[in-house]
């Protein structure tokens, strides 16, 4: 395999991935490589994965990372704050949910802060590394990384403008232009704009931004990349619809019972990266790289009360107590790394070394004002409880309390690390993975309200194994360990701070790859102690839960079928459940064997596609199926979420050499779903049937 493949391949990390990989001259003319990867082929990472590439996200007209990973059956939605954040688990386990989901954008930490909903545009590709990633990355869940990677500037010159309309006045422009001014400079400018209304009533939201990079050749083994990310976003905090009792369908999934005059949620973003490389041969290389992001969310909401003590609804069954918040949450976000990959022969083997350190500070500042009502024995009356009436909502009905502070928080985080890992080459059959990382950090969290100080640090070296045996040329088997943790941030109510989460991951698995089709099939078993949840009592502050295990099966499977019919399959068996419970959940004891919130036991994504020549030009037919199966919808109780089945139809068609119509069918059946919730009382309905329609100009 030629150097740039391996490179790469190396990215993706196992078998299942896209037939529309990276190439060659992709990898070439960027002259930039990822960190982490090592000069390693694919089929000799004993590692699973699903590789989504910028034609499939295309073909789908997806635009938000959220809905992209449901094309992944071992990625569950979690809590997503409303519409304001990312938040997933990956094979069962997710990290706090307080805060959003951290993911990877180059292999820099980038979800942390307030940034919102990550849009697509600007992403090259998305790789679902599944199992232990700790001992390279670091601070991360044992499920696995989810790492976008961007558009850099090539040696091409190139464009491409798309224009999309759609259901509820969907309107989105995107623009990607690549400008090579010389062999040494090549520039790409990415952006978008998005507004739209929405089948929940009165939520309309707008997004645009814009992903600037620059190339900078410094002679032939020396370049330069810079990447700016600079996002707006302005969302109302939707929580959706409740039940009562099992009920969810007490009010139309149109219905928002929020209060449409407090205005959207505002969240922004900007960031830089700097990742400088340095050959100084062809098997050795020098990467430093640099991330600084600072992220904002600012807005109020109106929200149902969670508290049975403080609910009408749950008396007279039409009048819902709300509560209101302000909030101003700030994060600031620096990473720097350094690292030294390369191979050599040598003591039993050729080896694939990768050496690095990095230093990670992340400071959030968090003011929450907020308005709740009275204890219902107190007599409240309707204006003290902000009651509006779910059959017959009238907004605006009371004017706004006043609002008092709940929370004012600065949290501090530092870290930083060094890892080392070594892919040996023992023979043509017989690859072997070893690696750790050493982290050391440190928390601090004052609380400007009572001026308490909860100051925190710790060490933790995270090892990992792994081997792969080729037992013939399309067959493979591997097995892979690992161990790792992650800080958990905040405190309780009573400004405690918890222990980081500690993790223990095994899995075993095959690798095929025949007849077009590649695939992984594998079996895992991961162990997460000291995890968190939401303290429903005290909204913003976080309950220790325990222990909890996720063991299950993944079937992925990507490629041209016969009958040349491309596909992408992917199926997860879950058995994810809280196996160590000690507190109480709003009053609710967690018990062991309580699922955990927001995980199906079985999911599966399929999508087929077929191309046709019509008239000289190129049609493209496809259709897809995603089916999630029940999940838990509130810590500590039986309440549910239903199973729910949806499908997709998409169609592109080539009108000239340059020009293409696309378009695609959401819900087709008009489904009524639910993707996630965080209680009963704020359950998110998943949209109607939606059709979205897309003009796309190549120049």
């Amino acid at each position: 395999m030629p150097l740039a493949a391996g490179l790469a391949w190396a990215s993706s990390g196992a078998v299942a991935q896209e037939a529309s990989a990276p190439t060659d001259e992709d990898i070439v003319v960027t002259g930039q490589r990822q960190a982490y990867r090592g000069l390693v082929p694919i089929e000799d990472i004993p590692q699973s994965i699903i590789l989504l590439t910028e034609e499939r996200l295309e073909q789908l007209q997806i635009t938000r990372m959220a809905d992209a990973l449901d094309l992944s059956a071992s990625v569950a939605r979690q809590n997503n704050f409303g519409g304001l954040w990312e938040s997933f688990a990956i094979r069962g386990l997710v990290g706090d949910e307080n805060n959003p989901s951290g993911y990877l954008v180059n292999g820099f930490n980038a979800g942390r802060g307030f940034a919102g909903p990550r849009d697509v545009a600007g992403t090259e590709r998305i790789e679902i590394l599944k199992g232990p990633n700790a001992a390279l990355f670091g601070r991360g869940e044992p499920g696995g990384s989810i790492n976008l990677v961007t558009k850099r500037p090539t040696n091409l010159m190139a464009g491409k403008f798309e224009a999309t309309y759609g259901s509820f006045d969907f309107r989105r422009l995107e623009a990607d232009l690549n400008v090579a001014a010389s062999d040494a400079v090549a520039v790409r400018l990415v952006g978008f704009y998005e507004a739209t209304d929405s089948f929940r009533d009165t939520i309309e939201t707008e997004r645009y931004g814009v992903f600037p990079s620059i190339l900078l050749r410094f002679g032939e083994r020396t370049s330069l990349v810079y990447e700016l990310e600079a996002t707006r976003q302005e969302i109302p905090l939707d929580r959706g619809v409740f039940a009562i009792g099992n009920n969810l369908e007490v009010v139309p999934r149109s219905r928002f019972l929020g209060e449409p005059g407090l205005g959207p949620n505002v969240t922004t973003a900007v960031g830089h990266q700097f990742q400088l490389q340095h050959d100084f041969t062809d098997d050795w290389s020098l990467l430093l790289g640099v991330g600084l992001r600072d992220t904002e969310l600012k807005g109020s909401s109106a929200d149902a009360e969670l508290a049975a003590s403080r609910q009408r609804l749950f008396v007279d069954g039409r009048s819902l107590t709300r509560e209101i918040r302000f909030r101003d949450y700030d994060g600031d976000h620096r990473v720097f790394r350094g690292e030294l990959s390369g191979r050599f022969e040598g003591l039993g083997g050729e080896h694939h070394v990768v050496v690095g350190a990095d230093r990670d500070a992340f400071d959030t500042d968090l003011l929450v004002l907020a308005y709740r009502a009275p204890l219902l024995s107190t007599m409240p009356t309707a204006r003290q409880g902000l009651e509006i009436d779910i059959f017959n909502p009238v907004y605006g009905r009371f004017p706004t309390p006043t609002l008092a502070r709940t929370n004012d928080r600065t949290i501090r985080q530092k870290a930083w690390g060094v890892y080392v890992q070594d892919q040996i080459h023992i023979s043509d059959r017989i690859e072997a993975r070893i690696g750790a990382r050493y982290d050391e950090f440190s928390q601090s969290i004052r609380n400007r309200l009572t001026g308490a100080f909860s100051p925190q640090s710790d060490t933790r070296v995270s090892p990992q194994a792994g081997i792969v045996w080729h037992v013939s040329e399309p067959v493979s088997l591997y097995a892979a360990y690992g161990e790792g943790f992650r800080a958990n941030t905040g405190a309780s109510v009573t400004g405690e701070t918890f222990d980081p989460e500690a993790s223990r991951s095994v899995e075993i698995g095959t690798k095929l790859s025949a007849a077009g089709v590649t695939g992984t099939a594998s079996l895992f078993r991961l162990r997460k102690a000291n995890i968190l949840t939401s303290d429903l009592t005290n909204p913003g502050f976080a309950i220790a839960v325990g222990e909890a295990r996720s063991q299950g099966v993944e079937i992925d499977l990507a490629g041209k079928a016969p009958g040349a019919i491309d596909v992408l399959f992917s199926y997860t068996y879950l058995d994810a459940e809280v196996t160590s419970g000690n507190v109480n959940a709003n009053g609710v004891p967690i018990r062991p064997g309580d699922r955990l919130l927001n995980v199906p036991k079985h999911a599966a994504s399929a999508q087929a596609s077929r191309h046709f020549d019509v008239a000289g030009r190129g049609l493209n037919l496809g259709a897809g199926v995603l089916h999630v199966g029940s999940r838990l919808g509130e810590v500590g109780t039986t309440f549910r979420l239903p199973a729910y089945t949806i499908a997709r139809l998409f169609a592109s068609y080539a009108l000239t050499e340059n020009v293409e119509a696309s378009v695609v069918v959401n819900n087709f059946f008009d489904e009524t779903y639910y993707l996630n919730s965080y209680a009963r009382m704020w359950v998110a309905p998943g949209a109607p049937r939606t059709v979205l329609a897309t003009i796309k100009l190549r120049v």
